[in-house]
């Protein structure tokens, strides 16, 4: 699998990134994690704009989903061979209604179903293309999930947007690497149930025994490096920032 990381920055774009979205690749297969604000203009860097073959929502912020409104505009009026096909998006229940929202004073705003073929996530196992997932619900303010991709024996698993939540140790168990938000800082910011900070992050690494963390969706109000050598403090495997367009080799 070929992990490249699209967008990183938490709850809206910094001067360097796109929000979260994270390209995930195998057997020619592209599965994007997410499209939040700007990223469908970062994802043209690494793919064509319609080469995506499935979508996958965590949850429905608008720094994770947002550019879904712009990618229908992209999919229904394409100029050059008609409108595209349906590729799978699969979201929290009320996707669809939400992201139309997005067009409530344009005639063509209940198509979005002819270019997405929404699929409601609940927790549990399917596939997704080549790959295995597995979802499971995290505890946030909205409905969120995280999901763990697998493929020839190797394993991602993205946290999405979560507080402290017991289901993500073990979506995160032996994982070769470890997507994880670290939005707070330890000793700052408490808000239960909301987002976890660097030191958690690197806990749950540990616990979870991952081959590899990598800290995303850091806000740009956040000290990045503190975060991370918070979760350098409590995980020993090799741990990182991500980096819009950093591109890993699971």
């Amino acid at each position: 699998m070929k992990l490249t990381v699209v967008g990183c920055s938490g709850s809206f774009p910094s001067a360097e990134s796109a929000c979260s979205s994270y390209l995930v690749e195998a057997d020619g297969f592209r599965l994007l994690l997410d499209m939040g604000n700007g990223a469908l203009g970062a994802l043209q860097r690494h793919i064509g704009l319609y080469d995506l073959d499935a979508i996958f929502l965590s949850h429905l912020h608008a720094d994770h989903c947002i550019d879904m409104c712009a990618y229908f505009v992209a999919r229904y009026y394409r100029h050059e061979g008609g409108r595209c096909g349906t590729i799978p998006v699969f979201g929290p229940e009320g996707t669809e209604q939400r992201l139309t929202a997005a067009y409530d004073d344009v005639p063509d705003a209940r198509s979005m179903s002819e270019v997405f073929d929404f699929r409601t996530l609940k927790s549990g196992a399917f596939e997704i293309g080549p790959f295995q997932v597995r979802t499971e619900r995290m505890c946030h303010p909205v409905e969120s999930y995280a999901i763990r991709v697998e493929h020839g024996g190797r394993s991602l698993t993205y946290s999405g947007d979560t507080g402290v939540c017991p289901e993500l140790a073990t979506l995160a168990a032996g994982a070769d690497l470890f997507l994880c938000e670290a939005s707070f800082t330890h000793g700052k910011e408490d808000i239960p149930d909301l987002h976890l900070n660097g030191r958690e992050a690197g806990r749950y690494a540990a616990d979870a025994g991952a081959g590899r963390l990598v800290l995303t969706h850091v806000p740009p109000w956040t000290d990045a490096a503190r975060n991370l050598a918070d979760a350098r403090a409590v995980y020993d495997g090799r741990a990182d920032l991500a980096q819009p367009g950093a591109v890993y080799e699971v």
